[in-house]
């Protein structure tokens, strides 16, 4: 899978979106890694809120509504971290930090995982 932004044409993460569906799957997220790279994601529904403890590295997270629309990101979140809750969001997009800066990725555009 891929997630890529239709509004912007950039892709997001070229071919390793790994999908957390499941409860144990949302519950493990990224701990236990050591860092993400580039080129990966982790597509975690339902979900409206993410929390960065025991993590190694900072990461970049996009909440989708039910069509994929951005409706909140945070860019760089550091380790030990709490996001709110974004009620309308039923899945979110985490990503290597430093990627929405680089592909301009914000409120409002349209998200594409497929």
């Amino acid at each position: 899978m891929r997630a890529c932004n239709l509004t912007n044409g950039k892709e997001l993460s070229a071919a390793n979106v790994v999908v957390a569906d499941s409860l144990f799957k949302r519950m493990k997220g990224l701990l236990g890694r050591s860092e993400m790279l580039a080129g990966e994601a982790l597509w975690i529904k339902p979900c409206m809120s993410v929390h960065t403890f025991f993590m190694k590295f900072p990461i970049d997270v996009v909440f989708l509504n039910k069509r994929n629309r951005v409706i909140a990101v945070i860019k760089n979140l550091q380790p030990n971290r709490m996001t709110r809750l974004y009620f309308k969001a039923v899945s979110v997009l985490e990503l290597p930090a430093g990627t929405l800066t680089a592909t301009a990725t914000g409120v409002g555009d349209e998200i594409e995982i497929a």
